[in-house]
């Protein structure tokens, strides 16, 4: 009998303290699912007022009208809508880009508009030949000038979707020189002058391919990431000096780059995209939590929370996905192409 008391006594502190354990798992469920749910929550409002309620700053908090903007890739796309957008705010322009001709004759239809209250300069260069006299010309033409703004927009991709193996090493190069190395070089070459006066705005367009690992534009892909990388690092370092740093993230616009001519939901034109860019200065990280960075227009904003929110930026999945997205897309490409081949 005292055995069968002590085996039930044992067996009875067993179940009990089994009865513990399930309940304080069933309770550690329930917080970590209500931790989630709550996180969950917590930021979808975030992304919906960051995107749809809560303003940007003025431009002027940045430098005041009758200062200076440098933008670079400035007579097409993005850039050349920036630099409307800017005219039309009354800051002078400074205009670099590769084609002489383009400049020019942009230059000449912003004097058209504007008259003597917008000045501007231009400076033809070519990023991927990376020449110091072209460095050195741009130095001399803004020497002494107050340059609140600067929009780092030159970038090259790849011409189609290509396997990193058959990359052709000129392209590789130039993605590499143009979108890294000149993005860099300008920038320091500007940036000293916004730390003396304590004040200044630097945008550098980046792009979901270096955010979203991208197979088939993996030099691309890598170059765009790195801007990411810098841009947040050289935030926190301007950030106590008053000037503000903002990578800007986007899907595809319609662009000569992008190949696309057609707006939708998820495409805008340059103008819709640069009007979303200039209404949410300043609002780094309220969408998708990364410092010194934006999604500003509305549906790339949503689309870059989901997929990071729910798939992970480098999940195996969404790589994956990617992959076989643009091997369609090399796929159509060289359809194409072949079919041109032909008809030549």
């Amino acid at each position: 009998m005292e055995t069968v008391t002590k085996l039930t006594d044992f067996f009875g502190v067993h179940i009990k303290s089994d009865s513990v354990i399930t309940q304080a798992l069933v309770y550690t469920l329930l917080l970590a699912g209500t931790v989630y749910i709550g996180s969950t929550v917590f930021s979808t409002i975030r992304v919906l007022l960051s995107l749809f309620v809560l303003p940007g700053k003025a431009l002027s908090s940045f430098g005041p009208h009758g200062s200076w903007a440098l933008i670079t890739g400035a007579s097409d796309g993005i850039g050349k809508e920036f630099a409307l957008s800017l005219a039309q705010k009354g800051y002078n322009l400074i205009l670099v880009s590769r084609t002489e001709s383009k400049l020019a004759s942009f230059a000449s239809d912003i004097s058209a508009k504007y008259g003597p209250k917008v000045n501007t300069k231009t400076l033809a260069m070519d990023f991927a030949q990376n020449k110091d006299s072209d460095y050195t010309a741009l130095k001399k033409l803004v020497d002494g000038l107050d340059i609140s703004i600067l929009v780092n927009n030159v970038g090259l991709s790849h011409s189609i979707p290509v396997p990193f193996v058959e990359t052709p090493a000129k392209e590789m190069n130039d993605i590499v020189v143009i979108n890294c190395l000149g993005t860099l070089r300008i920038t320091q070459l500007v940036a000293p002058g916004m730390v003396s006066r304590k004040r200044g705005l630097i945008l550098t367009m980046a792009s979901f391919g270096g955010f979203f690992p991208t197979p088939l534009l993996a030099t691309y892909s890598g170059s765009k990431a790195f801007l990411q990388q810098w841009s947040t690092a050289l935030g926190s370092e301007l950030e106590p000096h008053g000037v503000h740093v903002q990578c800007v993230q986007s899907h595809l616009v319609t662009t000569a780059m992008s190949k696309i001519k057609r707006t939708s939901a998820l495409v805008p034109n340059p103008k819709q995209f640069v009007r979303a860019v200039l209404g949410k200065l300043g609002r780094s990280g309220g969408a998708q939590g990364v410092a010194f960075t934006s999604t500003p227009y509305w549906s790339h904003g949503l689309m870059h929370w989901a997929l990071s929110r729910f798939l992970g930026d480098r999940s195996p999945l969404l790589v994956k996905f990617n992959r076989g997205m643009h091997e369609d897309i090399r796929k159509r490409a060289l359809r194409k192409a072949a079919r041109e081949a032909k008809t030549q």
